[in-house]
């Protein structure tokens, strides 16, 4: 007597779906842990971004990876930037930026066609810079165009020695109420 058996595609459709089912699973375990652990993205309203709210806004910068700030959700573009502490940040842009090297040395770069729209911070090794004190944290400005009008926005940027927590701040256009939901009311 032979034992009784399933037919044989019955029983390969069977675990074919149990394995996509342990697969997926897996996937999305994994996947749910690498979010948890480092978040590619943190969001700030551009009002919020210019401090209306009574709050200066943060940006960190960590070793191992480089943090983008990004006007592209905003539809801005960057005209300038000034970094108070350039000892342990370094600065790079997607596009054409104007460099200026203080009153005396004039500018590099098509200053009235300056075309970026993100920042890169990358964190280096403290520099030794004569005069300049040490400082926990810095100080960044950046004036951007928005349709024609200037925008000026400060982050105070920190400095991560731990695992990045994120590697993006995009600023996003005010909300439809028109910011009035980002700036602080005295009473």
């Amino acid at each position: 007597m032979q034992p009784l058996s399933l037919p044989n595609t019955r029983l390969h459709r069977h675990f074919g779906n149990c394995v996509s089912l342990i697969f997926a699973g897996a996937i999305l375990l994994l996947a749910g842990r690498a979010t948890a652990n480092n978040a590619v993205l943190r969001s700030i309203f551009s009002c919020q971004a210019q401090g209306l709210s009574g709050v200066v806004p943060t940006i960190k910068v960590w070793y191992q990876q480089g943090t983008n700030l990004s006007f592209i959700p905003a539809g801005e573009t960057i005209r300038k930037v000034w970094l108070n502490d350039p000892s342990q940040v370094i600065l790079d842009f997607d596009g054409p930026m104007c460099m200026q090297f203080g009153q005396e040395s004039g500018a590099t770069g098509d200053c009235k066609n300056s075309g970026a729209n993100v920042i890169q911070l990358r964190r280096i090794p403290k520099l030794k810079i004569p005069g300049l004190p040490n400082t926990n944290n810095t100080l960044l400005t950046v004036i951007t165009d928005a349709q024609g009008q200037p925008k000026l926005y400060t982050f105070r940027v920190l400095y991560g020695d731990e695992a990045p927590e994120y590697h993006t701040l995009a600023v996003f256009a005010d909300p439809p109420s028109g910011g009035e939901s980002c700036v602080r009311v005295s009473r």
